[in-house]
């Protein structure tokens, strides 16, 4: 049984991690405490049950671990297909990193090999949700791996306070086509865009009001703002 260790060092970055399904109750209990321990859920209901991670991987979905050197699960991230108006796509659940091991390019190995996952049962895209208001979420999902918003949904998870934006990986890589953009702007502190009750709720009226008609593709911050660009979709 595989028993999990959060690492406190980043020194080793990325280098000597294996990346690989997980296999068997211990490996399948590690990540589901891998998971609650970087969110900090202690409630029941918010956990992820082991049994549901094995039938995921057998059923076409996505179970993946990272570890380090020394064996101890530092990463982790699950999926499973899914299919809107005839795509097939690949749906990630959550992805998740230990304390110690982010910034180091764990995040990033755990979406390829999840990737890698999708492919292989015939999906070309891959999607996921986050917090619009997370700007080193969105640098990462938006400039480090190239995806897209396609979606903005209002409370996700229908508890208040969970706006979620919907984003699309194209598996097959990026594309080159100019588009006409457009951006929305607002206050931003160092880690979220629009920390302020007020400021929040404009920009969501205006992120709502922009998914109308195109897609988003870059979330930056400048100086003091978090700038928000769109494409234009055509017809």
């Amino acid at each position: 049984m595989t028993v999990i260790r959060f690492v406190s060092s980043s020194r080793e970055g990325a280098m000597g991690i294996v990346v690989r399904d997980l296999a068997g109750l211990g490996e399948w209990s590690a990540a589901s405490a891998l998971y609650r321990h970087v969110f900090g859920y202690d409630q029941p209901e918010f956990g992820i049950s082991p049994r549901l991670l094995a039938a995921l991987g057998e059923n076409s979905g996505s179970v993946l671990g990272a570890f380090d050197p020394g064996g101890a699960m530092v990463g982790f991230c699950y999926g499973f297909s899914a299919v809107d108006h005839g795509e097939l796509y690949h749906y990630s659940q959550a992805a998740v990193v230990a304390p110690g091991a982010q910034g180091t390019g764990v995040g990033r190995r755990l979406k390829q090999a999840q990737a890698a996952t999708a492919r292989a049962t015939g999906a070309r895209t891959m999607r996921w949700t986050f917090d619009p208001y997370a700007l080193r979420n969105a640098h990462f999902n938006f400039s480090v791996l190239g995806a897209t918003a396609i979606r903005f949904l209002p409370d996700y998870y229908g508890d208040g306070a969970s706006d979620r934006l919907l984003v699309s990986w194209d598996l097959a890589g990026p594309h080159a086509v100019e588009h006409e953009c457009s951006t929305v702007s607002a206050p931003a502190g160092e880690r979220t865009a629009a920390p302020e009750a007020a400021d929040r709720t404009v920009l969501r009226r205006e992120l709502i009001e922009q998914f109308a008609t195109g897609r988003l593709v870059r979330v930056e911050r400048h100086d003091n703002r978090a700038v928000y660009t769109f494409e234009r979709c055509t017809p």
